[in-house]
């Protein structure tokens, strides 16, 4: 078995690498190709925390068999140094069953999110978006500048987040690592004015998004809110787009997103446009009009680990990277 450290994991596996390993992931969700169970989490009385598992199989001529994802999230661990979530995404041998690879989830789950929002982003904005307005200045709004960055040319971008010096950190980042300019601003309406690209990557449990600072015709890469009490969209504004999911039974499960607008009688299940995997197969429209507002509600799935671990693995053992672990 491959170990695969997080440096590891960066250096195999960059944004680029995994748009063409998301988009066909996303195919082959909708294509009925993949076993999923809903993702388990487990909520201790006795424990501040929460442990969130993700296992699947992925049917296919290659990047297919078993896997998962385990992942703890830590509520202190930021005040650590530490990112709040930490785990593992692990493949086992097509064709024996004996674990493959075993490695850094925290850096796959960057990568891939930030790359399924660039995959939905080509699907449906504008062609000539690139008035970007990210809302958060962790990980995910790291790795999802650099992804909009390859599938749009970014004229504008804008950063809001809670804490001033995270969003001046990001700027700096963004300048040193990217050679991209980006103005840090004092509120997500400010970020949103006129933006018609978008990527919500904040953990908000209250809406950080109101309609009404939705510019005509932008495209949402909803991120941040995984959990089903967590949203960052008003339930207006919901209401007002053209929805998107990765996956229509989890976004109907967990999406605090979705189930706060159907919840209050302004949605119904129906409302769910279509899932990307069906607008990247042709089966359901995207965009339909210039004006329209679309949101892309970003859950994660396990296909999404399970793909870019066989890919990440693949890659280490042609280049001989990782370090090899014997069970026996």
């Amino acid at each position: 078995m491959l170990l695969i450290d997080r440096a590891t994991v960066r250096e195999l596996y960059p944004v680029p690498r995994a748009l063409p390993v998301m988009a066909e992931a996303m195919r082959r969700y909708s294509r009925g190709q993949v076993d999923l169970p809903l993702r388990t989490v487990l909520r201790p009385e006795k424990d501040t925390g929460l442990l969130g598992t993700m296992p699947g199989f992925v049917a296919g001529d290659d990047l297919a068999g078993y896997g998962l994802k385990a992942m703890v999230l830590k509520p202190d661990n930021p005040a650590r140094g530490l990112e709040l979530h930490i785990g593992v995404v692990m493949v086992f041998d097509p064709g024996t069953g004996a674990p493959l690879a075993l490695m850094d989830a925290g850096a796959v789950t960057a990568v891939r999110t930030a790359a399924v929002s660039a995959v939905a982003t080509e699907a449906l904005a504008l062609p000539d978006a690139g008035d970007l307005a990210v809302l958060g200045s962790g990980v995910q709004a790291r790795s999802h500048l650099e992804a909009m960055s390859l599938v749009r040319p970014l004229r504008r971008v804008r950063v809001w987040s809670r804490t001033r010096e995270h969003a001046e950190a990001y700027r700096v980042w963004a300048a040193t690592e990217l050679g991209i300019q980006v103005e840090t601003v004092s509120t997500p309406a400010q970020a949103l004015a006129g933006a018609d690209l978008v990527c919500t990557t904040t953990a908000a449990k209250e809406p950080v998004v109101q309609a009404s600072d939705l510019a005509p015709g932008v495209h949402v890469n909803a991120v941040g809110a995984s959990f089903v009490d967590h949203r960052e969209l008003s339930s207006q504004a919901v209401a007002g787009a053209s929805f998107f999911v990765d996956s229509r039974e989890s976004a109907l499960a967990e999406s605090g997103d979705l189930r706060a607008p159907l919840t209050d009688g302004l949605v119904g299940p129906d409302h769910i446009r279509a899932e990307l995997g069906e607008v990247l197969l042709g089966t359901r429209p995207g965009r339909r009009e210039d004006t329209e507002t679309t949101v892309f509600k970003s859950l994660g799935l396990g296909v999404q680990d399970i793909m870019s671990g066989f890919a990440i693995a693949e890659e280490a053992a042609v280049r001989g990277l990782g370090r090899t672990f014997e069970l026996d």
